[in-house]
């Protein structure tokens, strides 16, 4: 069964740090192309980072600089250190696995960043 699970989401003040989990099963987690993507309410969903099945890492501009994208092929899994966070990243992260034609999506884990 493919299943993608993240974790490690909640409510951090301004300036705060969150470290985004997310687990694969059910694929060669080593040949797929991993994102994060996010989505806050009454906008569209947004690529925030990717990490190619080579370990290259792509970040987009508005969180450039305070987030990092790793994976362990070994535990099928990836994170997503994120830093110096703002109430403009308040929205539901999602993970993502990527490969030819197959396209999974995990359920989201809620991000609130608020004093």
């Amino acid at each position: 069964q493919v299943e993608i699970v993240e974790s490690g989401g909640g409510l951090v003040q301004p300036g705060g740090s969150l470290r985004l989990s997310c687990a694969a099963s059910g694929i060669i987690f080593r040949l797929y192309t991993m994102a994060w993507y996010r989505q806050a309410p009454g906008k569209q969903r947004e690529l925030v980072a990717t990490l190619t099945y080579g370990g290259v890492p792509n970040y987009a501009d508005f969180v450039k600089s305070r987030i990092t994208i790793s994976r362990d092929n070994a535990k099928s899994t990836m994170t997503l250190q994120m830093n110096s966070l703002k109430p403009e990243d308040t929205a539901v992260y999602y993970c993502n696995a990527q490969r030819y034609n197959s396209n999974i999506w995990g359920q989201g884990t809620q991000v609130t960043v608020n004093s």
